[in-house]
């Protein structure tokens, strides 16, 4: 390249570098939105997994809870009329239903008010059914909805000789 050219070229240069720096500065933090967009994004994702993950969890611990408080309460059988009957017929003392539900489930760790909501469905001498009421809070979504949220488990249990 011969000498005037470069001269040329350096001046075309120096007299648009000016105008290239001020289109820099007026872009400058422009990326920040972007980068705040994505992690507020990233928050609310994990909020749902999180939470969502742990109201799986409490559903199962209820059904749980209910199963076994079912068969807690169909343990309680007339044990004379399991003699009288040799063994054929095992009726549920079904008029306890509900203390025993209850009893099992203070024991298993549930709240004051969770206790009182649960409770027998329905019994008979042959069967009975439970319905236990677990309350928890949202750990993440829980800072927009500080609501506790309620969920219940059903079971029966049945009194089966053999």
């Amino acid at each position: 390249m011969n000498r005037g050219v470069r001269t040329a070229v350096r001046r075309a240069l120096r007299q648009r570098l000016p105008a290239a720096v001020a289109g820099r500065e007026r872009e400058r933090g422009s990326g920040a939105g972007a980068v705040l967009v994505f992690a507020l994004l990233f928050l609310v994702l994990a909020a749902f997994v999180v939470d969502g993950g742990l109201s799986i969890s409490q559903r199962e611990r209820a059904a749980d809870i209910a199963e076994q408080a079912a068969r807690y309460a169909a343990q309680d059988i007339d044990e004379e009329q399991l003699r009288v009957s040799q063994g054929r017929n095992a009726p549920i003392n079904y008029e306890n239903c509900a203390q025993r539900v209850a009893v099992f489930a203070r024991q298993s760790g549930l709240s004051a008010a969770d206790v009182a909501a649960s409770g027998c469905t329905a019994a008979s001498p042959q069967q009975v059914e439970v319905r236990i009421r677990l309350t928890y809070r949202p750990v993440l979504t829980g800072l927009f909805y500080s609501a506790p949220v309620t969920v219940h488990g059903t079971a029966k249990a049945e009194s089966v000789t053999g």
